[in-house]
């Protein structure tokens, strides 16, 4: 039965529906994003299609319903996606052009400029357009600014609007068919294929490297298991301790006693306190040693009011240069961390796992815990906290979004191409530039980590949901038409690069073999692949190598959709 509807339609209730998305795109935009989310939400053991391909596919079928939306919103998102990650991946980019991170950064740069290579040799074989090549690379690659900087560089075309328009929805065809080959096929190449290639037993091989740096797993800050505790210990008349500095009782440890309570009255202890018999004393340090080493001799007491001290957990930017560089042993020796512990590191928003030998650089942010006091010593020696704030430097963000398109749009004609960095790379550009200047001033343009990740993601999936809306109606056909041989290109584009990658790496840069797997995820830009490199190695020593190499394989892919543009046209 027909149902009376509002715009004068008369129809059954789905062709109400239609036309509502039809005349209001912005019901369509958030039904895509939320039916994206859902499917993105799937997993298969580790794997999912994530977010991005699901808001993808949703937008594509959403297409078909003849919904409109102006290209400008899509164009808002992505320069909001390409100053996010930026701005994310900044620190670990420089870092990655100086000496200690020249390895990674290399091996990234190998896959990108091998899978750049591999799809532009596919376009030329199959007669791809540059859209189909761009969302070749993007999709094998599993980077998707790469779909966005493409769309870029071939709206700036000097050609006819219909062949622009084509090769534009061209890119999601190519994307959607090689992003799962790209994750899939990664994962199960680096993850099962990668050690047999290097005849390494990587489970043991990454076990012994966590022996020679003495690895230990940092705690979880929800465990019930306290790894580091707070107690207090009586000294007995005939101890040993008696007449020592506290600093030489257990030399070599990280133990450290606090305060004293001698006859009645709470004093504060540094390294040269002497203890004496009758003394109570609060004792910090890992509780495995307060147990083994103290608990045997030292009486342990319950004194309130001794224990009775404000603690702090806190992550800290790591911004200072004298800090950047050092490892976690030597900076355990410096006097600030003093009554200081390292509960986790994460670097590019990945722990990294806790060894001596572990270098720490400008970026990484560092969980630590212990007395306020002694918390705000390490921060001033550190850099700054990262103490949980609502607000975003709103001002900074836009300007640098507003610089970086100004300073991207200059371009040269040469013949139908017009020449320069595009407003999607000068963007991407000031991003990077924003975040490092962050890094070493965390008090100029702030955004809060929770923040950062909104403008990322919702700036990506709206960025792809109007792309697959606009490319709706024409992707079954280009499906149809390089369906195929889109396969055949995926699986070489994807697995070529980290072939020549294992290889460099292990035989030229002479790397450990869980660290080469773990920069060739990175520089593949895949997440997924890393948490299978993981799950073989039963080890986490393989996101050593993923920081530098991600962030480098991140702003080298998104300018490779201005490159096959160039070189295809």
């Amino acid at each position: 039965m027909p149902i009376a509807f509002p715009h004068g339609l008369d129809t059954t209730t789905m062709d109400w529906f239609t036309g509502n998305l039809r005349h209001h795109p912005e019901i369509a935009f958030f039904l895509t994003l939320a039916i994206g989310y859902l499917l993105g939400k799937i997993r298969f053991g580790f794997f999912s299609i994530g977010a991005v391909t699901g808001t993808l596919l949703a937008g594509i079928a959403i297409g078909q319903f003849g919904v409109r939306i102006s290209p400008d919103v899509q164009q808002c998102f992505f320069v909001l996606f390409l100053f996010s990650i930026g701005y994310r991946c900044g620190p670990q980019f420089f870092q990655g052009l100086r000496r200690d991170g020249i390895n990674q950064a290399a091996l990234a740069a190998i896959i990108t400029v091998t899978g750049l290579l591999v799809a532009y040799s596919a376009a030329r074989i199959f007669g791809y357009d540059a859209g189909t090549a761009g969302g070749l690379i993007g999709g094998a690659l599993t980077q998707s600014a790469t779909i966005g900087t493409t769309g870029d560089a071939i709206s700036r075309l000097q050609i006819e609007a219909g062949a622009r328009q084509t090769m534009i929805n061209h890119i999601p065809v190519a994307f959607a068919v090689t992003y799962l080959i790209g994750v899939i096929g990664s994962a199960w190449f680096l993850s099962q294929i990668g050690p047999r290639l290097m005849r390494v037993d990587l489970p043991k091989a990454c076990a012994e490297y966590e022996a020679r740096s003495g690895k230990r797993a940092s705690e979880h800050p929800l465990s019930a298991y306290r790894g580091i505790e707070f107690r207090a210990y009586q000294i007995p008349a005939g101890n040993q301790v008696i007449g020592k500095q506290v600093k030489n009782i257990l030399p070599g440890t990280r133990f450290f006693v606090e305060r004293v309570r001698r006859r009645g009255q709470i004093l504060d202890a540094g390294p040269n306190t002497v203890l004496s018999a009758g003394d109570v004393a609060a004792f910090s340090g890992p509780r495995g040693l307060l147990v083994d080493e103290l608990k045997a001799d030292l009486p342990e007491v319950e004194d309130a009011e001794l224990l009775d001290v404000p603690v702090e957990q806190l992550d800290v930017f790591v911004t200072n240069a004298a800090v950047s560089g050092k490892s976690l042993l030597e900076l355990s020796e410096a006097p600030f961390a003093r009554g200081v512990y390292l509960r986790r590191l994460r670097r590019d928003k990945i722990s990294i796992p806790i060894t001596p030998g572990l270098t720490v650089r400008r970026g990484d942010v560092l969980t630590i815990v212990g007395i306020h006091h002694h918390v705000e010593a390490a921060v001033q020696a550190l850099g700054a906290a990262d103490r949980p704030e609502e607000s975003t430097d709103m001002m900074f963000v836009s300007a640098s979004i507003v610089f970086g398109a100004l300073i991207g749009l200059p371009a040269f004609a040469l013949g139908k191409l017009q020449l320069g960095l595009s407003l999607s790379v000068g963007v991407l550009l000031i991003g990077l530039l924003s975040g490092w200047i962050h890094s070493l001033r965390p008090l100029v343009g702030r955004v809060p980590s929770p923040t950062l990740w909104l403008f990322e993601s919702l700036g990506l999936t709206g960025f792809v949901a109007v792309v697959g809306i606009a490319a709706g109606p024409d992707f079954v056909n280009g499906l149809k038409s390089s369906g195929l041989s889109l396969i055949t290109a995926g699986v070489v584009t994807a697995l070529l690069p980290h072939l020549i990658d294992i290889a460099v790496g292990r035989r030229v840069f002479k790397m450990h073999p869980g660290i080469v797997l773990g920069a060739c995820a990175g520089g593949g830009t895949s997440a997924p692949a890393l948490a299978a490199i993981q799950e073989v190695a039963k080890s986490a020593v393989p996101t050593l190598g993923f920081g530098v190499s991600y962030a480098i394989g991140n702003v080298l892919l998104a300018l490779w959709g201005t490159v096959i543009v160039a070189l295809l046209t």
